[in-house]
């Protein structure tokens, strides 16, 4: 089937393939159809062709092989989430490197959903942090993460100094906490949220929304955080909950 696009409509070609490495509609192999068939499939010309490849090359969605052609990557990050989800522990375990880069921190009055998700007054001050994730050089998630002043007064400064949130978390005397909820909803990105993930503005982006508590189950932290769909892929882990239902039975028989 041939598309017609206007002529420099290589963004198009560029979801249109996105979509299809997505959907796994490539033979077994993952070789994509050579440059000429492309052209005639798009009716555009091997620039348009040739500058939408370099695109999905820079996305991560394929590799060119010297020789052989251009093959598509599932580049997708598994990322499992349970009552105990470590951004660092899901991809060390993918052999994937964790890193963060600070955007903002600063400590304002709590807006209301951010109050009432930690059960806070009205206006209490809570540090604001929003930090963009990397898996290796990769921009997986950008957050949103609100924490109270009063409660862990400094921890923007230890977030600023590179400590991870469970490393500072244990200074404060939170040496375990847990996921309360997590609300997920798929919606496309801003602008501004397309440019720091570095996709288009076309392309979906999953939003989570969670609430962390600690073994008393006080609200800690509430954060929002987005992840491209194209990179990442979210699956619920309830291992936990099974060992305690075993272990539960087991001692039942004794």
């Amino acid at each position: 089937m041939q598309n017609k696009l206007p002529h420099g409509q290589w963004q198009q070609v560029e979801e249109e393939l996105a979509a299809d490495i997505a959907a796994g509609r490539f033979a077994d192999d993952n070789r994509l159809p050579k440059e000429t068939e492309l052209m005639a499939r798009f009716g555009v010309g091997r620039h348009s062709i040739r500058r939408a490849m370099q695109q999905l090359q820079n996305r991560g969605l394929v590799q060119v092989e010297q020789g052989k052609g251009t093959f598509a990557r599932d580049a997708r990050l598994d990322y499992r989430l349970s009552e105990r989800t470590r951004f660092s522990q899901n991809l060390l375990e993918q052999g994937r490197e964790p890193l963060g880069q600070a955007i903002k921190e600063e400590a304002i009055p709590a807006p209301r959903r951010v109050s009432e998700a930690l059960r806070l007054p009205p206006n209490e001050p809570v540090y604001h942090i929003v930090r963009l994730g990397f898996a290796d050089e990769d921009p997986i998630g950008l957050s949103n993460a609100y924490f109270p002043v009063r409660r862990f007064p400094g921890f923007d400064k230890a977030r600023r100094n590179g400590s991870s949130v469970s490393v500072i978390l244990a200074e404060y005397g939170v040496t375990d906490y847990i996921r309360l909820r997590t609300d997920i909803i798929v919606r496309l990105p801003t602008r501004e949220e397309a440019r720091h993930l570095r996709q288009s503005e076309t392309q979906p982006i999953v939003l989570l929304k969670k609430v962390d508590v600690d073994m008393k189950g006080t609200p800690i932290s509430y954060s929002e955080s987005i992840w491209p769909s194209e990179r990442v892929q979210f699956s619920i882990d309830n291992t936990s909950q099974l060992l305690s239902v075993l272990a539960e039975a087991a001692n039942a028989k004794e």
